[in-house]
């Protein structure tokens, strides 16, 4: 494992790995019981977003690499670098898994949210905003609902464009507020063909339904899997591996996330037997991504 694949592994990751849940949230952290001795109150502190931890207790921090070596050797192990990446390594390079790229989460705290209502999408401030991504009415409502949460923190109430996921949760959409309800997790979509060939891999619903759109309000033949975050990326590995699919379609963003991510599913597809990949982001530059350039088609702007 090199240092950039390592140091995309989020440090909640790898202190669930040692056996250690999150104690408390906050907006940009979380706390953790520190491994490196017995405490009854968490002292671990770790920068969500920027993914680097300090130990109050110990007086030290950095980033997860540092603490691998710091927990390594706290267990009397061999610490040096060259040691914490082959401890990574064999955690986390796990055969047959789609590698996860970490992307800071800037959603609001989703832990606040209460969901108060689900029905068809009638809000008008929501129908405007969909026509202003492009995306008709009479499409968005075959996949969304108009989602209302309550927002403990600021005392709000939100209506927002709500996209299922597997677990039940939503993606929550509106011109001003991002988040969801959780748990967080994918979509799975199936095509208008029983067991087809094709798998389409989108980031986010926006991006699905501008090909939707794009296709005059016809489904896709093949299945689809809508990420709804790039941290989802591990749970498609289920509803592709052994399947039988001979062609896969990523349709992710033209940034560094978005171009990292499409070569983990890459090096994944490789192992799938007959499996070819078409990543289609080249069809959409040099605009971000599939909803800006379906935009663009239209003559609309962000």
């Amino acid at each position: 494992m090199n240092i950039e694949h390592a140091k995309s592994i989020h440090l909640s990751e790898i202190l669930e790995k040692i056996g250690f849940s999150v104690q408390k949230v906050t907006e940009r952290d979380f706390w953790y019981l520190s491994p490196f001795r017995k405490e009854n109150t968490p002292s671990l502190h770790v920068q969500r977003h920027k993914n680097v931890w300090y130990d109050f207790g110990e007086g030290r921090g950095g980033d997860n690499i540092a603490f691998v070596q710091a927990y390594l050797a706290f267990t009397n192990e061999n610490s040096t670098v060259s040691d914490a990446l082959r401890w990574l390594k064999n955690m986390f390079d796990e055969p047959g898994i789609i590698q996860k790229i970490y992307v800071p989460d800037h959603e609001q705290e989703d832990s606040k949210l209460t969901l108060k209502d689900i029905k068809p999408i009638k809000h008008t401030a929501l129908i405007q905003y969909l026509k202003s991504r492009g995306i008709p009415l009479e499409v968005a409502r075959r996949y969304l609902h108009e989602v209302i949460v309550y927002h403990h923190g600021n005392k709000k109430t939100y209506f927002s464009l709500g996209f299922k996921n597997e677990d039940a949760g939503y993606e929550l959409r509106n011109p001003y507020f991002k988040g969801c309800i959780r748990p967080k997790e994918i979509t799975f979509i199936r095509g208008t063909i029983p067991k087809p060939d094709g798998i389409h891999i989108f980031e986010g619903f926006m991006d699905y339904l501008s090909i939707i759109t794009q296709r005059e309000g016809k489904p896709l033949y093949d299945d689809s899997i809508v990420l709804n975050s790039l941290s989802c990326m591990k749970n498609a590995s289920a509803y592709i591996k052994g399947y039988g699919y001979t062609d896969a379609y990523t349709w992710l963003d033209n940034d560094p996330a978005g171009m990292k991510a499409t070569e983990a599913f890459k090096e994944f597809f490789k192992i799938e037997k007959n499996l070819t990949h078409h990543p289609m982001n080249g069809r959409y530059a040099p605009h971000k991504d599939l909803n800006a350039w379906h935009m663009h088609t239209l003559g609309l702007k962000l």
